[in-house]
């Protein structure tokens, strides 16, 4: 077994380091972060403006930690899906109007499944409405410091004023991870059971690549396929954005090629705070046309033919298969006398590091 793990790692570097000597064929924003330190491993336009896509739970998320550390709300607490809540797009939860789940199970199932239903129905729970959740989530990206981001829903689904980038999700997602530990299951969850359906998570390096810790997925047309996700080997921990993935299988790849660069030493670090990166003042690449319109074709073929890891026939990253955790949600059913809405908060977080951190 230790010789088989030996011959997989070194055939992954081995790929490693010639994609080193040949430069990388990435297109899009990418960063990589030790996520101890907070130290810039790897970063390609990582102040661009970008729409968030589904990344936007992230903030969603933290938010409800939020809440449940101030005593506005509790885990075991019911969440309602209004008729608003369940007007939403896909992805759904597949809850009737009506139906109640307690918070926790609703945390996981908008982090795993990406439920825009749920999203909706926390936000009314904690807030009283969404539109009251949105100025929460924004005091609470200004006080992070993430200078490039603006949300105008908790779910994702496009908006053109729903901006964020590369940096900001990366210290998003750090102090999550920096202040609200005791979720970490919630991210590293790879599917929810909730009646007879299974609600599974779009995130597969859960499943093919090691140590893989969480976190969050996200694809609207106008932003292409991103993704946030934590690896913790050996006694190090990192931290990888990519944003505007032309497909699930370049994003996950791309994903695990920085991390596996990080890991291997192929890349030694800026000595740059996470922090320290700079915004542009610019605005948000619109992928519509090249993900979804005319140009789709085209464009996709295009980045297979500069990334091709993990088409058929071409090596992978993500070769491993690895049982993923799920959880049991319950169905409540209807439930009434739910009290909204609950006070709003006065708190600010502290910043996730001050840019003079060593």
């Amino acid at each position: 077994m230790l010789a088989l793990l030996r011959r997989r790692v070194a055939a992954c570097l081995t790929i490693v380091f010639t994609l080193v000597s040949i430069g990388p064929a990435w297109a899009n924003p990418v960063l990589l972060v030790d996520a101890q330190t907070y130290e810039v491993l790897y970063a390609e336009e990582a102040g661009q403006p970008w729409h968030p896509a589904s990344l936007t739970k992230l903030m969603t998320a933290y938010v409800a930690f939020a809440a449940i550390k101030a005593g506005r709300i509790s885990l075991d607490d019911p969440i309602k899906i209004s008729k608003n809540a369940w007007n939403q797009a896909p992805s759904k939860s597949g809850l009737k109007v009506g139906s109640s789940i307690t918070l926790r199970d609703a945390l996981y199932i908008l982090v795993v499944k990406s439920a825009n239903d749920i999203a909706i129905a926390i936000a009314e729970a904690i807030s009283g409405s969404a539109p009251e959740f949105v100025l929460e989530m924004n005091q609470m990206a200004a006080a992070m410091g993430m200078s490039a981001t603006h949300f105008v829903n908790p779910h994702g689904l496009h908006a053109d004023a729903q901006v964020t980038s590369a940096r900001d999700l990366a210290i998003l997602a750090l102090i999550i991870r920096r202040d609200f530990p005791e979720y970490s299951d919630l991210f590293d969850t790879e599917a929810v059971r909730l009646g007879n359906a299974k609600l599974e998570s779009n995130n597969g390096l859960l499943l093919h690549f090691p140590g893989t810790t969480g976190m969050k997925t996200g694809y609207v047309c106008a932003s292409g396929l991103n993704i946030v996700a934590t690896v913790d080997r050996g006694g190090r921990s990192m931290l990888a954005v990519v944003l505007g993935g032309s497909s699930a299988r370049e994003r996950n790849e791309m994903a695990a090629e920085l991390f596996l660069r990080g890991f291997s030493g192929a890349v030694n670090g800026t000595g740059q705070n996470v922090v320290q990166l700079a915004n542009v003042n610019a605005p948000p690449v619109n992928m519509r046309t090249r993900i979804c319109g005319k140009e789709a074709k085209e464009y996709v073929a295009e980045r297979e033919a500069e990334f091709p890891m993990g088409l058929d026939g071409q090596p992978s990253y993500l070769t491993d298969k690895l049982e993923g955790k799920v959880y049991t949600a319950t169905d409540l059913g209807i439930i009434v006398d739910i009290p909204l809405p609950r006070p709003r908060p006065s708190w600010a977080p502290a910043v996730v590091a001050s840019a003079d951190r060593s």
